[in-house]
């Protein structure tokens, strides 16, 4: 299989003014908000949620985690949503060019591409090139999602195209198949691995460095709670947000 090869994209932060002190809102404020996020985002941004709850009683976060590419393509269909937290600035311009945001996106955090193997690594993957050997089944994201582009620009600056036996429609599908045993490698993100330890193992890509994927967030211009979802947005980029955003291996906005 010929994988389409892409040139490197580089995703430069955007700027939201968002009120960091505004987190907390009155006690026994009843609302909800519905938050779109990257399936990359699940782990820490639960986590964030319980923070973000703990500070806003009465608010309660309810969650929808796919490929980011998904999740877009859902909104533009009319999917309700307050926020959007998205894996890449490609999926968030498309939305911005069909209908507004309560502001500009801004970009919240950034990621890089890693290989996972099994436990004990019985296909001795040393390096990206190694995907592309004769005999090792590797997974990598569809092109059409964040990690899947990333993959691409990768393959571009190593000089390699890979023959994937399968391309996933998010980045936890490629590490389901890599520790269900279903595959020799997989390209997922640095924190997948770290999230995944014990099922898995990473190989780090130094190549990677090169291709950095910036996560923004925006709050939704027809947002039914549009309080709320600001100060949701604005958890994420508080220290707090930001903290266990860090823990879970993710790099600085």
């Amino acid at each position: 299989m010929s994988r389409q090869r892409l040139f490197v994209i580089v995703a430069l932060p955007l700027i939201l003014p968002l009120s960091l002190s505004a987190c907390a809102g009155p006690p026994g404020d009843d609302s909800s908000i519905t938050v779109f996020a990257a399936a990359s985002l699940r782990a820490p941004f639960t986590e964030v949620a319980e923070g973000y709850e703990a500070q806003n009683p009465g608010t309660t976060v309810v969650f929808s985690f796919a490929g980011s590419s998904d999740l877009a393509t859902q909104l533009l269909e009319g999917a309700p949503a307050d926020v959007f937290a998205s894996a890449d600035t490609r999926s968030m311009a498309a939305l911005t060019e069909a209908f507004p945001f309560r502001g500009e996106p801004v970009v919240f955090a950034t990621n890089s591409l890693e290989i996972a193997v099994p436990p004990g690594n019985p296909t001795a993957i040393t390096s990206f090139a190694d995907l592309a050997d004769d005999g090792v089944r590797s997974v990598v994201c569809a092109e059409r999602v964040p990690c899947g582009t990333a993959t691409a620009a990768l393959e571009e600056v190593v000089g390699v195209t890979l023959s994937p036996v399968s391309e996933e429609s998010s980045v936890t599908d490629v590490l389901g198949k890599v520790s269900s045993g279903e595959a020799d490698a997989g390209v997922v993100y640095a924190t997948d691995v770290q999230a995944a330890a014990g099922a898995v193992e990473g190989i780090i890509v130094p190549e990677a460095g090169e291709v950095i994927n910036a996560y923004p967030i925006a709050v939704l211009a027809d947002s039914a709670n549009e309080d709320a979802a600001s100060k949701f947005a604005a958890y994420v980029l508080s220290t707090a947000g930001q903290a266990v955003l860090e823990a879970a291996g993710f790099g600085a906005p």
